[in-house]
């Protein structure tokens, strides 16, 4: 139901970009773009951002050690495995996408090894794998492609003219808001999409690895190396995926947060194993 919204809302936007920039003509083409863009969306979006970061698969033998701890959280959280990739980058970070759990794939930086122990790695893993599980992958991974496309299209606008509209300064100034509401309005709904679920998959990580502590600490860490440096190739499109978002301090001012503050979810996470050490449920 999250996704048919998401696919609705941002269908009946290009629409209405359309209606501005081509009038009756403009609202049909875009109704067919975005039927088009759905269905490819649908099949495709986790090919595209696997593909923007350059990400390798990996399998048993290329990379035992990773390829072995996500086996072993699937098994326990009784989910299909999954396929593991490998994003070539200086910044720890890690996602995961696909359009459901039999089609699943999680991504997770080179620099992920040398920043965080075992415990961390599986936390972070743990955490990625609970959002197979409660379904975010495919609203996420759609929610990514879409926006792109959008933007995509918004900027497009200013080489066009209001179609059947007089050209005047007045035309001119709604078309220049039409580039900005457009990503803008993708901005939001990546929102709406994100952040709650970041909690969700956070206590659901902590109990599928046993260890919320460590989960906390890998956050910690992830964001202590994202607040100095932007993930390279990172785009305003993907960065709900990530489990830290992957723009710098800096870069973030000129963006709308896409995740719920770390030290609110570490606060959490500390709780969470604080309860399950006194149940005797933690490591």
């Amino acid at each position: 139901m999250r996704t048919a919204f998401l696919m609705t809302a941002l269908t009946v936007l290009l629409v209405l970009v359309g209606d501005y920039f081509g009038g009756a003509r403009g609202m049909m083409m875009m109704l067919i773009i975005s039927l088009a863009m759905n269905l490819f969306s649908y099949w495709n979006s986790d090919k595209l951002v696997l593909a923007q970061y350059n990400a390798k698969q990996v399998d048993e033998k290329s990379a035992p050690a990773l390829y072995k701890m996500v086996q072993r959280l699937a098994e326990r959280g009784n989910l299909p495995m999954p396929k593991v990739y490998i994003i070539d980058s200086p910044v720890p970070n890690a996602f995961a996408t696909g359009r459901n759990p039999e089609h699943a794939a999680v991504a997770v930086t080179t620099a992920l090894a040398n920043a965080l122990d075992k415990d961390e790695i599986e936390g972070v893993l743990a955490h990625e794998l609970s959002h197979v599980k409660h379904g975010d992958i495919l609203i996420g991974t759609i929610a990514a492609s879409m926006a792109g496309i959008i933007t995509t299209l918004s900027h497009w606008g200013m080489f066009f003219g209001g179609g059947d509209r007089d050209r005047n300064s007045s035309s001119a100034i709604v078309g220049l808001a039409m580039m900005i509401l457009a990503p803008l309005a993708a901005g939001i709904i990546q929102m709406a999409v994100s952040r709650s679920r970041e909690y969700m998959a956070d206590k659901s990580g902590g109990e599928l690895s046993g260890n919320p502590d460590a989960l906390a600490d890998a956050l910690l860490k992830i964001e202590s190396y994202a607040k100095n440096r932007t993930m390279p190739g990172a785009t305003e499109n993907t960065a709900h995926m990530f489990i830290i978002c992957p723009f710098s301090a800096k870069d973030m001012q000129q963006l709308f947060s896409t995740h719920p503050s770390t030290a609110d979810r570490v606060a959490r996470l500390r709780a969470q194993a604080k309860a399950m050490r006194s149940s005797g449920g933690a490591k």
